[in-house]
């Protein structure tokens, strides 16, 4: 890879291509995890590794935490999470990702 995230057949990296994206943040987050139902009856976590945007982490406590920032808005966490412990929806207008080509 080169400095400008470009390959030697010139194509541009999935972290480059990610690094183009902008994000205009809303003052409320779009994904809200209910930790309730998180604790009691997820198991598997699935959210935490199926998130392209690698945005779900464990705390210290072992709770679910979301960085809903940088989400893509692609809903992946949503269609994933089996124990029904998310509630998301697309940031409202103006917000959210602006995914950019070049």
């Amino acid at each position: 890879m080169s400095d400008g995230g470009t390959g030697s057949d010139g194509r541009m990296s999935i972290a480059a291509k990610l690094g183009l994206n902008v994000f205009k943040l809303d003052k409320e987050p779009h994904i809200v995890i209910d930790h309730e139902i998180c604790r009691a009856v997820c198991t598997k976590k699935v959210c935490v590794t199926v998130c392209p945007a690698d945005l779900y982490e464990l705390n210290d406590e072992g709770d679910v935490v979301v960085n809903w920032e940088g989400c893509l808005e692609c809903g992946t966490c949503l269609i994933c999470c089996d124990e029904r412990a998310l509630t998301w929806h697309y940031p409202r207008g103006q917000f959210g990702v602006q995914h950019r080509m070049s």
